[in-house]
C-alpha cells in the first residue's frame, strides 16, 4: 500500500487488538521532516486538483469508492482485530462509507454551483464557491471510515487536498483510503495520511498552510485544537460526542421501540457519539418497558469479535471498560439498581475490555452516569410522568448531538423537538445518520457541520464576482 515517507524512524507506535490483548501492528510515527514534506506536496497538488472539471473529480472518486468496496471482506476483518467490532457488523461500516460517499458525489453539483443574483443590467454577477486549500482531518476509531468520509469526500470534490491523520487504533484505513485514491488515479499529493503524535498533530493543525480542521474526538481534543489554531484565522469542524436521550411516550409501539433502542444503546458495544445513554419512560409504560430492555438484552452474545456468532465485542481498551465499571458501581453506591447479572456474560471479566451490558433503573441527575458520556455498554432508565418532564430532562445535558421521541403522535413529537436542545432529532428511530441531513451538534458535543448541502459550505470560501459588462 503507498504510505508517506517515513523519515522518523526512531518513534514507533503500536495497535494493540482489543481481541486479545496483542499488538496487531507496529510502524514508525511520522515526524516534523514529513509533515513539511506532506504539506508542500499538497500545496502544489492542490493549485492543479483546484481546476480538475467537477465531472472528473466525481468520476475519480468513484472508482476510488469502488475500488475501497472491492476491498470490503479485508477491510471488515481487519477492522474487528484493530477496533473488535463483531465480524458480524463490521462490513455495515463499508456500507454505509458507500451510501454517504455516493450521495456526496451526487449532491457536488448542488452544493458547489453559482450563486446568482436577480439580474442587473449592464452587470454579471455571481459568487463562486472556491476551495479553501488544505484540509487535515483528524479521525478517531471507532467509525474510523464513516467518520472520515464525511470530511475526505466533499473536500476533495471542492477542490482542497487533504492531510488524514487517522487514530494509532485503526491505522489501516488510511491506508484503505490511498491505496483506492491510487488506483482511481487521483492526483499524487491530493490525498497523503500522516501517523503522527500528539505533538506533532497539533504541529501540523497550526500550520499556516492548513486551512481546515476537521476533528472527531473529545472535548479536551476540540479545545485543543482550538487552542492550537488560534493562531490564525481557520474555522474547525469539531464533533466531541454526545450524552444521547430517548424519550419514550406512554403510546409509543413497544415491541419496535424496544428493538431499536436496546440496539441504539448497545451496537459498537455502546461506544458511538450518537448512541442512546440515557432513556426516560412515561410512567404507562415504564414497567413493560423496562422488563423489554432486560430480555433483549440478555439476547446479546460477548465474545471474541472475529467469531459470526458474537454481536457483541469487546471495549477498544481495558481503561474504558474500567472507566464504565467505575461508573455503574459509584451510580449502585448512589442508589441506582442494575438489572442485568453480570455472570451470564462470562466474558465479562475486570482488568479486559470485555464487558458485559447493563441496564439501570432508579437512576438520577445527580449519578456521573447519567450526566457524564460514558461510551459504553450502559444505559440508565428514568421514569416521568408528563412531556414536560421528560423535555426538561433530556436538556438536562452539556451535549447536544442526537434526541429522539418514541410515539405514535408524530405531530406532538415534532412539537417537542422544537425545543430539544439537539444537532438532531429523530422521532421512532435513533442512532443514525442520513447523509442528506445536516449531522451537527451543539454544547458540548461542538460546532460545525458534515453532511448535506450545508455540509460543502465550510470545504469552500464564497468569491464574489462583479462584471460591469458595458464601459
Amino acid at each position: 500500500m503507498p504510505q508517506p515517507l517515513k523519515k522518523n524512524t526512531e518513534t514507533t507506535f503500536q495497535t494493540v487488538s482489543p481481541v486479545d490483548g496483542r499488538v496487531y501492528l507496529e510502524r514508525p510515527l511520522n515526524g516534523p521532516a514529513d509533515i513539511e514534506q506532506t504539506l508542500e506536496l499538497a500545496i502544489e497538488a492542490q493549485k492543479e486538483w483546484q481546476s480538475v472539471p467537477l465531472e472528473t473529480k466525481q468520476r475519480i472518486l468513484t472508482a476510488a469508492l469502488e475500488a475501497l468496496l472491492l476491498k470490503s471482506e479485508e477491510i471488515a476483518e481487519e477492522l474487528s482485530w484493530q477496533m473488535g467490532r463483531p465480524i458480524s457488523q463490521t462490513p455495515l461500516e463499508l456500507r454505509g462509507l458507500a451510501q454517504r460517499a455516493r450521495v456526496m458525489i451526487d449532491m457536488a453539483p448542488q452544493a458547489l454551483a453559482d450563486i446568482v443574483p436577480p439580474e442587473k443590467e449592464g452587470f454579471k454577477r455571481y459568487i463562486r464557491r472556491v476551495p479553501l486549500g488544505v484540509v487535515a482531518i483528524v479521525a478517531p476509531w471507532n467509525y474510523p471510515y464513516l467518520t472520515s468520509v464525511n470530511g475526505i469526500f466533499p473536500a476533495l470534490l471542492a477542490g482542497n487536498a487533504v492531510i488524514l491523520k487517522s487514530s494509532h487504533q485503526t491505522p489501516l484505513c488510511a491506508d484503505r483510503y490511498a491505496e483506492a485514491f491510487e488506483t482511481a488515479g487521483l492526483l499524487e499529493g491530493v490525498f497523503q495520511f500522516l501517523d503522527l503524535d500528539h505533538e506533532n498533530t497539533e504541529l501540523l493543525v497550526a500550520d499556516p498552510r492548513v486551512d481546515f480542521v476537521n476533528f472527531t474526538g473529545s472535548v479536551k481534543g476540540g479545545h485543543a485544537i482550538q487552542k492550537v489554531i488560534s493562531n490564525k484565522f481557520i474555522s474547525a469542524g469539531l464533533e466531541l460526542g454526545g450524552k444521547d436521550p430517548a424519550y419514550v411516550r406512554a403510546d409509543a409501539d413497544l415491541d419496535k421501540t424496544l428493538e431499536s433502542l436496546v440496539d441504539g444503546a448497545f451496537f459498537n458495544s455502546g461506544q458511538s457519539c450518537c448512541g442512546i445513554e440515557r432513556i426516560y419512560v412515561h410512567e404507562g409504560l415504564y414497567d413493560r418497558f423496562v422488563d423489554g430492555v432486560v430480555e433483549k438484552t440478555y439476547l446479546y452474545c460477548l465474545g471474541n469479535p472475529l467469531d459470526p456468532e458474537t454481536n457483541l465485542g469487546p471495549m477498544i481498551r481495558n481503561d474504558a471498560a474500567d472507566f464504565v465499571r467505575e461508573q455503574v458501581a459509584e451510580a449502585v453506591q448512589q442508589g441506582a439498581k442494575s438489572l442485568i447479572d453480570e455472570s451470564r456474560f462470562p466474558e465479562s471479566k475486570p482488568g479486559t475490555p470485555y464487558l458485559a451490558p447493563q441496564v439501570l433503573v432508579n437512576v438520577n441527575h445527580n449519578m456521573r452516569v447519567m450526566t457524564e458520556e460514558n461510551f459504553g455498554p450502559v444505559v440508565g432508565i428514568m421514569k416521568v410522568s408528563s412531556d414536560e418532564e421528560a423535555l426538561t430532562l433530556m436538556n438536562d445535558s452539556d451535549y447536544g448531538l442526537t434526541a429522539s421521541f418514541w410515539t405514535k403522535d408524530t405531530d406532538k413529537a415534532e412539537e417537542l423537538a422544537q425545543n430539544a436542545q439537539a444537532g438532531t432529532v429523530f422521532v421512532n428511530r435513533c442512532d443514525y445518520l442520513d447523509p442528506t441531513l445536516a449531522w451537527t451538534g451543539i454544547k458540548n458535543s461542538g460546532r460545525g457541520c458534515t453532511l448535506s448541502l450545508v455540509g460543502f459550505e465550510c470545504l469552500t470560501r464564497p468569491k464574489s464576482f462583479h462584471i460591469r459588462q458595458n464601459l
